[in-house]
């Protein structure tokens, strides 16, 4: 259980904060970037939870994405914690939550129309906030492949924010066609 009775510790003031296990690095550390993005992308997708209460996906799509946001909790312990012996002691994403992603972007897909164009986010409201999560998403995966070719990291954590951002790229394609809006397409003549 976490308990946390003080919200503020000066501890940070230096420019530093501590990781599981207690060591101290700086703010502009590659995991602290990498797990940050990751905090990141789960404040957005709890933005894309408010949307898609407006929207006929919503049912399909909201106990999905509480499940990720956990997932991605999870995601952001195991690269705060440097120390390979703890990290494998704690919560971690696996290859089972790459295979339920894969498994819901095949279903949710199955019903879309053929892309024959780049899509630009929008295509109303959840389908809009789905593609801005995504793009945090990409973020979050560079930002852990910079941290894994520097340091130890989980063996999927770089897997699953791939497999996450597809899904959310055709979340957003569901949210889209769910909701009778038109998802617009790259026309580059238009320019």
């Amino acid at each position: 259980m976490v308990r946390i009775n003080k919200v503020y510790t000066r501890t940070g003031d230096d420019g530093t904060t501590g990781l599981v296990g207690g060591a101290r690095v700086p703010k502009e550390s590659l995991r602290l970037e990498a797990y940050g993005t990751v905090d990141e992308l789960n404040a957005t997708v709890g933005l894309v939870g408010v949307a898609l209460r407006r929207s006929k996906a919503g049912e399909r799509l909201e106990p999905i994405l509480r499940r990720v946001q956990n997932e991605l909790f999870n995601l952001g312990a195991e690269l705060a914690t440097p120390d390979e012996e703890r990290r494998a002691r704690s919560p971690q994403v696996g290859e089972a939550h790459v295979a339920r992603l894969e498994g819901e972007i095949d279903e949710l897909n199955e019903g879309l129309p053929e892309l024959r164009s780049f899509i630009l986010p929008g295509g109303g409201e959840a389908s809009a906030f789905l593609h801005l999560a995504r793009t945090v998403c990409r973020r979050a995966e560079r930002r852990v492949i910079a941290l894994g070719r520097a340091e130890s990291i989980g063996p999927l954590a770089a897997v699953y924010l791939n497999r996450l951002s597809d899904a959310l790229f055709v979340f957003g394609r569901y949210a889209a066609a769910s909701d009778g809006e038109a998802e617009p397409l790259w026309e580059p003549e238009k320019t």
